[in-house]
């Protein structure tokens, strides 16, 4: 069940000697005690894997009849309340939520859903599918048929599918074909054939896509992201551009995300949790080389000075280290 959502590059592994039920009896020892002592919940749960919280999650739920996400909620607050009950969420929950945030309220929250849809693999993709619907007894495809429109919904339900090639060896043929394909419905013709853009950025692998814009390049002298910026426009044209991105650099993708988050007057805690819990066993690791690399300072000393408290403690253990 795990093994979809766990890479090699993580910054959190498994904890050896892990005891559920000693586990458990701590946490709630943390919580019910006279005040909360803060500091065993954090060590505990950000010291254990995704797959090893599941388990101190059942146990606890079996030893003292309540789940432990809402024993959490009960007894933190803010953005710490926040991160702590994501570490103890199931990872296709967790997003099959976010997903659903990122379509609530008043305004639909584009760049949540465009990096969600963008870097989960086709297998995360099906298992978020099947939470969305558990959870909210709604189609993920409703809601974003709803929320959405035009080429961006189009796109948004062809990836939110789960049918993006997953096969890593690449056809040289295919990569020819489909870059004359591009060029044809964009930059050699008269208006642009957007559905074309969509069905092969949306369904072929990253790796086949790469090659693909190796060979787009030579055939229009161009890059593929200067050709989409000038075809397209809107939240079509920033969805293409993440996958762009993240086919060639999925890590790189994400670390502008923090980046962004981090940056400016205020922080984007929804996206700074969501990214260092949900990559923080896939890539966490790859994610900080590339902040370091792109920005010149560590993901870790941006987080240090941008947050506080308990929350920063508990971001500061699942980020690993300073580079």
């Amino acid at each position: 069940m795990a093994s979809i959502w766990v890479g090699p590059r993580g910054t959190i592994r498994d904890y050896p000697g892990f005891s559920p039920s000693v586990d458990a009896e701590a946490v709630h020892k943390a919580i019910r005690g006279i005040g909360t002592d803060e500091k065993t919940l954090i060590s505990i749960l950000t010291e254990r894997s995704k797959a090893q919280r599941q388990l101190i999650a059942k146990e606890y739920q079996a030893a003292y009849g309540k789940e432990l996400k809402d024993d959490l909620k009960g007894d933190l607050s803010g953005h710490f309340k926040h991160l702590m009950v994501a570490l103890v969420t199931p990872p296709a929950v967790f997003d099959a939520k976010q997903l659903k945030k990122s379509m609530k309220g008043a305004g639909t929250n584009e760049d949540a859903l465009i990096e969600i849809l963008t870097t989960r693999t086709s297998k995360q993709m099906k298992e978020i599918s099947q939470a969305y619907y558990t959870v909210y007894k709604k189609s993920l495809g409703d809601d974003i048929s709803s929320e959405t429109s035009g080429d961006f919904r189009k796109a948004l339900l062809t990836l939110a599918d789960g049918r993006r090639d997953e096969n890593l060896k690449v056809d040289e043929h295919l990569a020819k074909k489909d870059a004359q394909i591009l060029y044809n419905a964009g930059e050699n013709k008269w208006g642009t054939d957007e559905d074309k853009f969509t069905e092969i950025l949306c369904l072929r692998s990253f790796p086949q896509l790469k090659l693909t814009f190796d060979e787009y390049r030579n055939i229009s002298q161009k890059d593929i992201e200067n050709s989409i910026k000038g075809e397209l426009s809107g939240h079509f044209e920033d969805l293409l551009l993440a996958i762009v991105h993240c086919a060639r650099n999925t890590p790189a993708f994400l670390a502008e995300r923090l980046h962004q988050a981090l940056k400016g007057a205020g922080t984007d805690e929804f996206t700074l949790n969501r990214i260092m819990v949900s990559r923080s066993e896939i890539d966490l690791l790859d994610i900080r080389a590339e902040f370091k690399k792109h920005y010149g300072y560590s993901l870790y000393s941006a987080i240090k000075s941008d947050t506080s408290g308990d929350y920063e403690i508990t971001l500061l253990k699942i980020c690993g280290g300073d580079d």
